[in-house]
């Protein structure tokens, strides 16, 4: 099979041939069709954000294929199904804490290491090994470069199952202007929530986010300055019940903090972003804050293995509408250019999607 292989961190990734996967027990091989690329790619690759990838690597985020083979074990999915590839692996001699690894991406600690040297690749290839659970079966008319956004949706989804998101409460997200942040603010209200607070400093995406999704919708323009800004998102929704957090690494700690201390007494918060990742100050809740409001405040890394259950029934049923997103695709031996395309166009529900059979 064809492959885009990462030699060197600040190298360009190599397309050339390489053996064909094979599955074994609790495994399945999958033809690759469509696999949709972060934005941030391009920092991944050069060693910017200083991810525990090991090159060499075929990388890739999870993708949309086509069951090709499976392992003994299987008992329901078969050759030609259409399927969703959760990157999202967890070792299986620890249900209390599993070790985990984001297949062809990341991993933490020492065991999703070990894991992640064993699923090592990802999904910029003709072909994948996957975990018999990691793989999701899909509707049949799904398109595979629309509905591979799979692996942008369910990273909120999961934060808001994390914070425990009901009908009709108010969700403020922080970092809302952003490809992370926009998902969320879309799948939340496809979730229900009555109200979503967007802040942000784009005030065209601000724009954008209010003419997509109308009343239901409060953009806040940011000013930088902590207590203004904090003042102007609490009094654009009234009580916040979640606040969930999905800022890029290279966001200051304070404008996270704004965020979460406009969370009502009792609210929840929910931290998923990258704030710290590349040094700088903590984020620093006040303590007495916390304890006084009763307010929660988790981490979430990803999301559990039944959220991709939830979020294909969300995008199947129309809650969430796929449609309106700007799709570019490009073929295998335009991967260097897909990287180059993707960090340009990381925009609100700009999608850049490798199609490796191309």
């Amino acid at each position: 099979m064809r492959a885009a292989t990462l030699t060197a961190f600040g190298s360009p990734l190599t397309v050339h041939e390489v053996p064909d996967p094979r599955a074994g027990g609790g495994e399945v091989v999958v033809e690759v069709l469509a696999t949709c690329l972060a934005p941030y790619s391009d920092e991944v690759f050069s060693g910017a954000r200083r991810y525990p990838l090991e090159p060499p690597v075929i990388p890739g985020v999870g993708g949309i294929g086509r069951v090709v083979s499976v392992g003994p074990d299987a008992t329901k999915l078969r050759e030609g199904d259409l399927v969703w590839c959760d990157c999202t692996v967890r070792s299986r001699d620890d249900a209390l804490t599993p070790d985990i690894t984001l297949q062809g991406w990341s991993s933490r600690g020492e065991g999703g290491a070990r894991l992640a040297r064993y699923l090592h690749d990802g999904s910029f290839a003709q072909l994948m090994r996957v975990p018999t659970e990691n793989v999701h079966r899909l509707p049949a008319e799904a398109d595979p470069a629309r509905w591979s956004a799979l692996s942008v949706h369910t990273i909120p989804y999961g934060g808001l199952l994390a914070g425990g998101l009901q009908a009709g409460e108010t969700l403020l997200v922080s970092g809302a202007t952003g490809n992370l942040g926009s998902s969320a603010v879309a799948v939340a209200l496809a979730m229900g929530a009555g109200h979503v607070v967007a802040p942000g400093r784009n005030r065209a995406v601000l724009d954008l986010l209010a003419d997509r999704f109308g009343t239901r919708v409060t953009p806040v323009e940011l000013t930088g300055d902590e207590d203004t800004d904090r003042a102007a998102m609490s009094a654009a929704a009234g009580p916040v019940d979640v606040v969930l957090d999905v800022l890029p690494p290279e966001a200051p700690s304070m404008v996270a903090r704004a965020a979460a201390m406009t969370v009502r007494e009792q609210g929840r918060v929910v931290l998923m972003g990258g704030v710290g990742m590349l040094g700088g100050p903590e984020l620093a809740l006040p303590y007495p804050w916390i304890m006084r409001n009763s307010v929660t405040v988790r981490g979430q890394w990803m999301y559990p293995r039944t959220a991709n259950v939830g979020m294909i029934r969300l995008i199947a049923s129309g809650a969430l509408d796929l449609a309106p997103e700007r799709v570019t695709t490009f073929g295998l031996g335009q991967v260097n250019d897909a990287v180059t395309h993707a960090a340009a166009h990381g925009g609100p529900f700009e999608r850049t999607v490798l199609v490796p059979a191309a």
